[in-house]
């Protein structure tokens, strides 16, 4: 996952979940003894680590909270990440793409309300394709056109059909008469949003923000859960505590003894390892990156160096999967991995392997054992959130096996905002991070959201931010990469596309912008006693964390209070 404050922090003592309880509202977790029918369809979540809170509900935002995605606002339809299906409809009703893939044609449920009575027609949705924040340059959006009352019809310059996932499922739909007054899309806090989820905001303090049903849900009979509160916890074994004495309901977060939390009958877990865990590194020195990191044969030697398996066991505790250097998702993407040498990364450490590559590219060692160059020591600065506990574990055995192959590694942990404004900026040389797995069966999204460069609107120069909806913190850009992801991106044509495919992972597996590490686990624990409807191993209808986003809400819809 990538950790956009949604994740958890650092360990701190007990005695800060009790000052934390006592700190909160009075809205009781779900079901509890004597709680009362209201009480019964309350749930209390944990989704981050953004504390204290400050309202912002801007889906643009870096910052934006939690409930904002899914809860809130919605895109048009829900796509599972955890299974190759149909989507299902929310806003939408249907879609269809013509021969070439330019145009899409789209109906919405008739009869939409927003949350604050207005009607959701389709020139909501058509505003919303057109909108600044939605339509960067060269994303070659041609017209959005509102033909009736449910028919959006959006044309593009270029074939979309490997866009399929971002325009349906990953557009938050916007309120045309609230966003068309709207200049500053990126400073705009929406403190009191208007969108077409399950749930509307009720209150917002430093400590947590509450949401309550939305009376103008398209479904009269949804949600059953009337009321969310999002608890601010900068610290994971306060979270924990919570979820051990029943005053938490639901979180994604990395418990590395769930027995701690499970033996109380209420909460249960499941575990669903999704999303990509690496190394960031700021790898273009032409768009401003500084360190000896922006060098290839750095990132080559200290990709050769780690020990997965080591770090799987020991910081992990053997609940992450195996990560293809390509990205896809296996065994889900399996087909789209074009060389099966690049199935799934080293799992062992090869200091000599890291010598020769430093060495053929002119490093040498000094008489402590570390390689540099010209008389400066190759030693790269690694960070990691403070308290993400696994994530800390592993920086910290990266560093000592990076120091048997000769590289100097410093790992140090820093407060979210400091993580989320260097990645954003450029401003670093290391980050232990996680990248957005596909919302789909094909990479397509990672490829051109993360290692997508300038041509693509997916980076931009050390000092400004990454354009929003791109994740190109590395600042890679490969014009060769470029070009396959334009390819692909204009094909339904799976062998043309696979002939792209191979020349985007024949070229990021050189140049490795991200060192795979793991595929993360993705621990949710939730409330089974109290609460029913949620994803279990044997109904896995979407990703399950807190922090899931659409899937969030989604999920929210589904969830029933147990009595």
């Amino acid at each position: 996952m990538i950790r956009n404050g949604r994740r958890r922090a650092s360990v701190t003592a007990i005695a800060g979940a009790s000052v934390l309880v006592l700190g909160l509202t009075a809205c009781s977790s779900g079901g509890g003894e004597g709680d009362g029918d209201d009480a019964a369809s309350s749930l209390r979540v944990w989704a981050g680590s953004q504390t204290p809170i400050t309202a912002n509900f801007n889906p643009f935002a870096p910052t934006v909270l939690h409930g904002a995605l899914g809860p809130i606002l919605e895109p048009l339809f829900f796509f599972n990440k955890l299974a190759d299906e149909p989507a299902d409809g929310m806003i939408g009703e249907s879609y269809e793409f013509n021969e070439d893939g330019t145009v899409i044609t789209i109906k919405i449920k008739p009869d939409l309300t927003w949350s604050d009575g207005e009607p959701l027609t389709a020139e909501d949705v058509a505003f919303t394709f057109s909108y600044e924040g939605n339509n960067p340059e060269g994303q070659g959006l041609v017209s959005a056109e509102a033909t009736d009352d449910t028919t959006v019809v959006l044309t593009y310059a270029s074939p979309q059909f490997t866009t399929e996932w971002q325009r349906m499922g990953g557009t938050w739909i916007l309120p045309m008469h609230v966003w068309s007054e709207v200049d500053d899309f990126a400073n705009f806090t929406n403190e009191e949003p208007v969108g077409s989820g399950p749930y509307v905001v009720d209150s917002v303090t430093s400590e947590s923000y509450t949401l309550v049903a939305n009376e103008n849900f398209r479904d009269a009979d949804v949600p059953a859960i009337k009321t969310v509160q999002y608890i601010a916890i900068d610290a994971n074994q306060s979270a924990q505590d919570l979820l051990a004495a029943g005053e938490l309901d639901w979180t994604g977060m990395f418990i590395p003894n769930p027995d701690s939390v499970t033996s109380n009958g209420q909460i249960d877990w499941v575990n669903t390892p999704q999303d990509p865990t690496v190394l960031y590194t700021c790898a273009n020195a032409d768009l401003g990156c500084t360190g000896e990191q922006t060098d290839v044969a750095v990132r080559q030697a200290l990709n050769v160096a780690i020990d997965r398996s080591t770090i799987k066991e020991k910081a992990f505790v053997g609940l992450t999967g195996d990560i293809s250097p390509t990205y896809a998702l296996l065994p889900r993407d399996e087909k789209w991995v074009a060389d099966a040498a690049n199935e799934v990364s080293p799992q062992s450490a090869d200091a000599a392997a890291a010598g020769e590559i430093l060495e053929a590219a002119g490093y040498t060692k000094d008489a402590d054992g570390f390689y540099g160059k010209d008389g400066t020591p190759i030693e790269l600065d690694l960070t990691s959130v403070d308290g993400w506990t696994d994530y800390n574990d592993a920086a910290k055995l990266i560093a000592e096996q990076a120091a048997e192959a000769g590289i100097k590694v410093n790992p140090s942990t820093v407060q979210w905002q400091e993580f989320s404004d260097s990645r954003q900026t450029g401003q670093y040389e290391l980050i232990m991070g996680g990248m957005v797995g596909t919302s789909v069966a094909d990479p397509f999204q990672i490829y051109r959201d993360w290692v997508g460069g300038t041509a693509t609107q997916s980076t931009s120069p050390v000092g400004e931010e990454v354009p929003a909806g791109r994740w190109n913190f590395s600042r890679y850009n490969n014009p060769t990469v470029d070009a396959a992801i334009a390819a692909a991106e204009g094909t339904n044509d799976e062998a043309a596309k696979m002939v792209a495919y191979a020349t985007i992972q024949t070229e990021i597996v050189r140049d490795l912008p991200y060192i795979p590490l793991v595929i993360n686990a993705t621990q949710t624990f939730y409330n089974a006693k109290d609460f029913t409807g949620w994803p279990t191993e044997e109904d896995l209808y979407a990703f399950p964390p807190s922090w899931g986003s659409v899937a969030a809400g989604y999920i929210l819809q589904h969830l029933k209070p147990a009595n």
